[in-house]
């Protein structure tokens, strides 16, 4: 077991898609995405598998939950710099995370 001190550690923010594009490049069928956590953070990109259930253009506008404190990694040629988070399907597929209403980007998940 972690205690919340341990999961407070983890500095989980809502933002919004403002951008994706294909990523051919990737190992594994990816989406390139930049998202805006607003004023604090600003714009970070990433890389996303989640090619199954969702297009880049149906992505941009969209808000998302990711972790902003993990260090940037190397995914091919992108430098992912946030894990935007999602949950599998009952076929293993990533299905993200996000708010039910609208609201400010930046906002900590509790």
């Amino acid at each position: 077991m972690i205690s919340y001190n341990d999961f407070q550690k983890v500095d989980i923010r809502v933002g919004r898609i403002t951008r994706a594009e294909p990523y051919p490049e990737a190992r594994k069928p990816a989406i390139k995405l930049w998202v805006d956590f607003g004023g604090e953070i600003g714009e970070k990109r990433s890389s996303a598998q989640i090619t199954r259930h969702y297009t880049p253009e149906a992505l941009v506008g969209r808000q998302v939950l990711a972790v902003v404190n993990f260090p940037p990694r190397q995914i091919g040629k992108v430098m992912s710099e946030v894990l935007v988070l999602g949950v599998p399907d009952a076929d293993g597929e990533v299905v993200l995370i996000g708010p039910g209403h609208e609201v400010p980007l930046g906002g900590r998940m509790y």
